[in-house]
């Protein structure tokens, strides 16, 4: 093979290696959204129910002061 066959071939695997490589980049960033989604779901959740809480808690008697009182 010619010089320039060898740096077309080298050039070819090069961009090989380069596409695998994005695709799991790809991959790995599309979990991480997955991952992302979810705790922001989780994190919705656990906002509500911290309100939820906070509510109920005004809504009650307030405490008597302590005995030391």
């Amino acid at each position: 093979m010619s010089d320039i066959e060898n740096r077309i071939m080298e050039l070819e695997i090069k961009n090989a290696h380069q596409e695998d490589t994005i695709e799991q980049l790809n991959q790995i960033v599309i979990q991480q959204q997955k991952n992302i989604d979810e705790l922001v779901r989780h994190m919705e959740r656990l906002k509500t129910q911290l309100s939820s809480l906070q509510e109920n808690t005004t809504k009650e008697a307030p405490e008597p002061p302590p005995p030391h009182y």
